[in-house]
């Protein structure tokens, strides 16, 4: 599931620590071997956990980097889809199929919706306190 989230935002370095954090804001999966015995108390072994934990339309945390904290919320499909018809193929592994964010768009939109006219919307004021509680400054 990282490399889904990885390949999603561009990344090529993946020699970094990485954590999920799942909706209830405790349970957290990780690949064990990589934490050199130094993992979170409780965090669940990444490579003995399977997807099928997750419910449509669950949203939960993916933490990159450990130092530099990129803070990713993902939310899984209300329902599920038939790769053949979305993706043209069916994938071995979890890929990303939708999704917004910060790497350049093909058509230069710059977010979901931009016209390319409109004005840069206003930054929200309350930070993340929009996004659900999941990690600790995260929700109001």
């Amino acid at each position: 599931m990282a490399s889904a989230v990885d390949h999603a935002f561009g990344r090529w370095d993946l020699a970094h620590l990485h954590l999920f954090t799942l909706s209830d804001a405790i349970t957290q999966i990780s690949p064990l071997e990589w934490w050199d015995g130094e993992a979170p108390n409780g965090t669940l072994d990444g490579s003995a956990t399977k997807l099928s934990r997750l419910r449509p339309g669950e949203q939960f945390a993916y933490v990159f980097d450990m130092g530099d904290d990129w803070a990713h919320i993902c939310t899984v499909g209300s329902q599920r889809i038939d790769p053949l018809e979305e993706l043209g193929e069916v994938p071995d592994s979890p890929v990303p199929y939708w999704g917004w964010g910060s790497l350049p768009d093909q058509y230069a939109r710059r977010w979901d919706g931009d016209d390319g006219e409109s004005r840069l919307p206003k930054r929200p004021a309350r930070g993340t306190g929009d996004l659900p509680p999941i990690l600790p400054d995260w929700g109001e």
